[in-house]
């Protein structure tokens, strides 16, 4: 749990300073984050993260570019050195606000993150930048972040009160069975995959798509097809076509302990159709490789603390691993991927066993 003080020293910065630029991560939890505190304090830049796994030092540059007076970067668990010194060389103060195991630590630099208080929890962003903000107009929209990274926040009742009809076949919070269940039955749940697709979108269409989303009044205007959600829309129907054709395709791999899938192209939608997979298949590992050129970025679900799964697996080969317990990512050689595939099959069927056991 998050001191109030921390949360309130972040509130100040964001009303002392009058040029802050937010850097975020490129999905639902990370635009949710920027949009919150964006659209409380009523000023500053956003530039949406593209680089995997850490904020690179590329987006330094962003630094001379806008003249910032103070610096966040939200939901990312890796920071390049370069960019942190940057950062340091502009004299600028930097907050780091993130839900991630953490893997580095910089002076001067105001860190959040729930995993380091006690009791250690790991919410996403989204919700402690509600708390920051404490603005119940917004609630909706940490709602979306939240249910992003599959967690149901305490204000959610709030939300389904003003929105019933989104919720629906859902009347009341306690009614759902698990997140996956907001985000594949509900008009709601809708919106996040909307909001993700359109992530996955060249720069200049995500500034057009994040000056809309700070104006935006209430979720119904995202469900409208209009002239101001066009670009959201456009690029949505693009990949949504690639999505299900991918999704049904995977299916056919589930196995009884593991669905494993690989696959290739110009789109990278393994943690989508992992997250996907796992509500059709919940009581498997899910694991999605996307392969380009030498690497296979791999997603990972399961109920079985998959993230130690993953890491033994990776042990001995040239890669990298990391994430949540029971929803992680691992980038690996492709030449290595045949081994980490036996490994993983191997592992998870020997996890999965100890894990009935215990019912």
């Amino acid at each position: 749990m998050i001191p109030t003080n921390l949360l309130e020293r972040v509130r100040q910065l964001l009303i002392q300073y009058n040029q802050p630029l937010f850097f975020f991560d490129n999905d639902v939890d990370g635009l949710a984050s920027f949009l919150l505190l964006r659209r409380f304090c009523g000023k500053g830049k956003g530039v949406a993260i593209k680089s995997f796994p850490d904020l690179n030092a590329s987006y330094a540059r962003k630094i001379n570019e806008l003249n910032p007076d103070i610096v966040f970067i939200l939901d990312k668990p890796l920071v390049a050195n370069a960019f942190v010194q940057r950062v340091k060389d502009a004299n600028l103060p930097l907050v780091w606000i993130d839900h991630h195991p953490q893997q580095q630590t910089f002076n001067d630099v105001v860190y959040v993150n729930p995993l380091n208080f006690k009791p250690a929890s790991a919410e996403p962003v989204s919700y402690w930048c509600y708390k920051i903000v404490d603005n119940s107009v917004d609630d909706w929209i940490a709602l979306l972040g939240c249910l992003s990274d599959w967690y149901i926040p305490d204000f959610a009742t709030s939300v389904l009160k003003k929105y019933k009809d989104l919720f629906q076949p859902f009347d009341t919070i306690n009614a759902i069975n698990t997140p996956a269940s907001l985000l594949y039955e509900t008009k709601f749940g809708f919106i996040v995959k909307l909001l993700n697709f359109a992530l996955k979108d060249r720069t200049s269409n995500i500034v057009k798509m994040v000056k809309t989303l700070i104006n935006i009044n209430s979720p119904y205007e995202l469900l409208d097809n209009n002239p101001k959600t066009k670009v959201i829309y456009r690029r949505f129907n693009q990949i949504n076509k690639t999505y299900t054709k991918l999704l049904e395709k995977a299916k056919s791999f589930a196995r009884r302990h593991v669905l494993f899938f690989q696959y290739g192209g110009s789109l990278s939608l393994s943690a989508e159709l992992a997250n996907e997979l796992l509500y059709n298949f919940p009581n498997k590992v899910i694991v999605v490789a996307y392969l380009k050129g030498e690497k296979a970025n791999i997603s990972v679900r399961g109920k079985i603390n998959v993230r130690s799964v993953v890491l033994k697996a990776l042990e001995g080969l040239e890669a990298t691993g990391g994430g949540h317990a029971n929803a992680c990512g691992a980038t690996v050689k492709v030449e290595d991927l045949p081994v980490f595939k036996d490994r993983m099959i191997r592992l998870c069927k020997q996890a999965l066993s100890k894990h009935m056991a215990k019912k």
